[in-house]
């Protein structure tokens, strides 16, 4: 009887015992992440966005349905970090759509996504030696509000196969929902001035980016006209701003102009400056019979500016034989064809750096590029794209032809190395005009100045969108070869990061790699595991029944 008691007793402790923790666990909650690479550990920026949040945010993630294991995994993750965002605000809420669920015509639903501004991507499936075609929509849109935001599961760059997209798209997750998300909870508050007045690329060339901008920022135009009749009052407005866009200025700058934008660079101004010194257009080698054009220096004034600096853009160009196509059309009508030409003036800058600007991004595209010399001084310098090791630097003035997409390069000459294309510069900028004559006196005139950083591009089209039919076509795409370049994604990252205020770049250099299956070896070796797997168990089976047959029969033969 006090057996039965005691075990009574017991069973009422272990009871106690689970109904405490359970309440404990009710007030106390902890999640564990013992991946490597923390891939499901949140950080602190991501955390700070959502913490406040006090209404729901509704995602809706389109990554439902039949597609190859790779896309499964980049799902499984997006699950993964959206549950993550969820036990850090009970306010995230998120549903997986399957598009083709209800069996609607899976072409109809394509073009909807597409209107709406999200791209499908149709894949290629090689199952069990057989290939077929599936629609993937790698999307999701999250609304708060009366505001939404699209987001593209999806980071594709030219040439990657399906492991390393989806390697690539698993990397950018955080970010990707982190910045949609700070998109709808927090307010604007920095303000960009899109300088004007020095022969900049009109509105209709930089609307794409100046679009995409808005999302993030005030904008605003901003001239220097004034600089002569009231140069305090000009210098005063232009401090308002906590960064200047010049794109491809093409006139030159007068000493007024320029001592005002070095004293806004003291004061703690940003700038991202996209400067040319060579004038050559591409469209200038249509325009004539002989199909050429003089590449001749340009001089915008600014080469002290910028030596000061520790940075000179030289008037050459740079001939890299890792370059994008020139596009021609041949034929007339129905015949006309449009063909891919070797054009070396086009360079493809690859970043191999972890800087969070041009980490994990496609190749940037430039035209007509300048090489960039670094000088010493006490500001800190990062070359972030630079022309690969196959490069030949060209002096000018220099004529130019489309003849030469006739000419097999000769790989002799392309000997000089990488060439610096966009330098980021740190640190406490010195005046230009320090131990100089000013071009006049200015109030609280300074000549040794705050923190701030500045981007040096040497190329203007590498902002320039292409505009046809009326409307601008996005940043970096190329109708003609259907690639996306990275210039809107490397610009983007430069002007969040010269003015982040949430850390978010930060999160771009997180890096997470998925362990995925060879299918060829898996397609090579499918019969070999498939009889491992199936014989062997059976096997062992068998051993342990003959096995225990023995033992059961010596046993009662004893």
């Amino acid at each position: 009887m006090s057996s039965k008691k005691n075990q009574r007793v017991s069973i009422a402790v272990i009871i106690g015992i689970i109904i405490l923790l359970n309440v404990i666990a009710s007030f106390y909650f902890e999640r564990f992440d013992l991946t490597e690479n923390k891939r499901y550990t949140l950080s602190s920026t991501a955390k700070n966005i959502v913490e406040n949040v006090e209404e729901p945010i509704i995602i809706d993630v389109y990554l439902k349905g039949e597609f190859p294991s790779e896309y499964k995994r980049l799902q499984r993750e997006t699950r993964y970090l959206l549950e993550e965002f969820s036990a850090n605000n009970s306010q995230i809420k998120f549903n997986f759509i399957n598009p083709l669920a209800d069996g609607g015509d899976a072409q109809q639903i394509a073009e909807r996504f597409y209107r709406a501004g999200m791209i499908p991507k149709t894949l290629n499936v090689y199952e069990n030696g057989k290939t077929s075609e599936s629609i993937l929509f790698p999307w999701a849109v999250a609304m708060y509000k009366d505001q939404s935001v699209k987001i593209n599961l999806l980071k594709r760059n030219v040439g990657d196969s399906q492991e390393e997209t989806v390697n690539n798209s698993v990397e950018q997750l955080e970010y990707i929902f982190a910045d949609a998300f700070n998109k709808l909870v927090k307010p604007r508050s920095k303000k960009i001035a899109v300088m004007r007045g020095n022969g900049e690329l009109p509105d209709a060339f930089i609307a794409d980016f100046i679009k995409d901008l808005r999302e993030y920022y005030y904008i605003a135009p901003f001239t220097l006209d004034s600089v002569a009749k009231t140069p305090q009052q000009t210098l005063q407005k232009l401090k308002e701003f906590d960064l200047i866009l010049e794109a491809k200025p093409t006139e030159k700058y007068t000493e007024e102009e320029k001592y005002v934008l070095d004293q806004y660079l003291l004061n703690g101004g940003k700038a991202l400056w996209l400067a040319e010194t060579v004038n050559i257009e591409k469209d200038s080698l249509f325009n004539n019979p002989q199909n050429s054009a003089l590449a001749y220096p340009k001089d915008l004034n600014l080469t002290d500016f910028f030596f000061k600096y520790g940075i000179r853009i030289n008037p050459s160009l740079v001939n890299d034989i890792n370059s994008a196509p020139l596009i021609l059309a041949s034929g007339s009508g129905n015949q006309t064809e449009f063909n891919p030409y070797p054009w070396f003036y086009s360079p493809l800058a690859i970043s191999d750096k972890k800087h969070p600007i041009v980490n994990n991004i496609e190749a940037v595209k430039f035209d007509f590029a300048n090489p960039i010399d670094t000088l010493k001084n006490s500001i800190k310098k990062t070359v972030l794209l630079s022309s690969s090791p196959y490069t030949k630097v060209e002096g000018t003035p220099l004529q130019l032809s489309l003849d030469i997409i006739e000419e097999r390069p000769n790989p002799e000459l392309y000997k000089d190395g990488p060439q610096p294309l966009a330098v980021l510069l740190e640190g406490k900028f010195s005046s230009v005009y320090e131990n100089r004559i000013k071009p006049f006196p200015l109030e609280n005139e300074i000549e040794h100045g705050k923190e701030t950083k500045m981007l040096v591009i040497s190329d203007g089209n590498v902002i320039k969108n292409e505009f046809s039919q009326g409307k601008p076509k996005p940043l970096g795409y190329d109708r003609y070869t259907g690639n996306t370049y990275g210039n809107k994604e490397f610009l983007m990252n430069a002007v969040n990061y010269m003015l982040d205020d949430t850390g978010l770049v930060d999160i771009r250099s997180k890096e997470v790699k998925l362990a995925f299956l060879n299918t060829e070896k898996i397609e090579d070796e499918k019969l070999k595991w498939q009889l491992i797997n199936i014989l062997l168990p059976l096997v062992f089976l068998g051993i342990f029944a003959i096995a225990f047959f023995a033992i059961r029969k010596r046993k009662y033969v004893k």
